[in-house]
């Protein structure tokens, strides 16, 4: 009787492919409930030794904040002293309220800086004794059109000017404050942090809040969405590298909040970057669900997550129809040329 059911089903290929789909999707909700539960058995929610890069605004004081309440013990590093300040105080007053004592630290630092990280390093062993799970949410924004960071307008009417010496090498130095912030910071922190991890935590973790502008490009876009894509592929490339650590990597939409206030490529003589999308902080994603996610994620080992979970389809969308994808990239961006 089973091989005449088995035969059947080899009969009907709509019938096989729901098998699939269904073995597939009970094998892979299997496999994260046991990395869940794996884990959490090698580190306690309320043993985390928990490190948070860029922690004194938009998501990453959101998960500090959420690390502090579920009793983890949590360092929060920024570089604006009185926001750091502010962000411990926070932290402390949530984890005494979960009736936990002396867990939050709050270090000064930039991530570009080695001497920095190294001291941090140093204050984490100090304090904990070593890591399990490593949060890099810091990062610069650019908002413009790369012409325009040159100071041109290609949208001015007549004959059009050219770069001068001037205007190239602002964009240079636009480049290179972008390329440190969201490139050199991760790579001095993936070297710095992921010995002192594998040698310390029975479960090391790492996330990196990416952007969904690292996988699909965007007008506007050109300096963030290049340097975002090198600290994601980089990231990806340690993965492979280092398979004892769980990667996670968040590529989120546009987010509320001040983010775009880090902006490094205003155009030469311009008193405030120009955001061109909607309002991000009427139209954006909420900075809870975001960090609610990112704790998902890294809960459960999850390695790829796009937020809304429709990017994805857009990721793949733009490798078979690109020029529908640039149109709604121009259409978000209400750039015109």
């Amino acid at each position: 009787m089973l091989s005449s059911m088995l035969t059947g089903v080899s009969q009907t290929p709509s019938l096989s492919i729901a098998a699939g789909i269904l073995a597939v999707s009970l094998s892979t909700i299997y496999l994260l409930q046991f990395q869940w539960s794996c884990r959490t058995s090698k580190v306690p929610l309320a043993q985390e030794r928990v490190l948070i890069l860029g922690a004194t605004s938009g998501v990453g004081r959101t998960l500090a904040h959420k690390y502090a309440s579920r009793g983890a013990f949590v360092c929060v590093v920024g570089r604006r002293t009185a926001m750091l300040d502010e962000v411990v105080q926070e932290c402390e007053a949530l984890s005494s309220q979960g009736g936990f004592k002396d867990r939050i630290l709050g270090i000064r630092g930039d991530c570009s800086d080695v001497q920095d990280m190294l001291t941090l390093r140093d204050a984490v062993q100090d304090a904990w004794s070593g890591l399990d799970t490593l949060i890099l949410t810091a990062g610069v924004s650019a908002l413009q059109p790369l012409m325009s960071v040159a100071g041109i307008d290609m949208s001015a009417p007549g004959p059009r000017s050219q770069a001068n010496a001037e205007g190239i090498q602002h964009a240079v130095k636009a480049a290179n404050a972008a390329v440190n912030g969201n490139f050199i910071g991760p790579y001095v922190v993936a070297i710095t942090f992921i010995p002192f991890l594998t040698s310390t935590s029975p479960s090391p973790s790492i996330m990196l809040l990416s952007s969904v502008a690292a996988v699909i490009p965007a007008p506007t876009r050109t300096l963030y969405a290049s340097t975002k894509s090198a600290s994601l592929l980089l990231y990806q490339a340690l993965s492979i590298e280092h398979p004892s650590i769980a990667f996670t990597f968040i590529l989120p939409g546009t987010i509320e909040g001040d983010f775009r206030a880090s902006a490094v490529d205003n155009p030469p003589g311009a008193p405030a970057p120009k955001i061109h999308e909607a309002d991000p902080n009427k139209h954006g994603l909420k900075r809870e669900a975001v960090a609610d996610r990112c704790m998902r994620a890294i809960d459960k080992a999850e390695k790829m997550i796009f937020t809304p979970g429709y990017f994805r389809a857009g990721h793949i969308s733009y490798w078979v129809w690109p020029t529908f994808i640039e149109w709604r990239a121009r259409v978000k961006y209400n750039f015109k040329h």
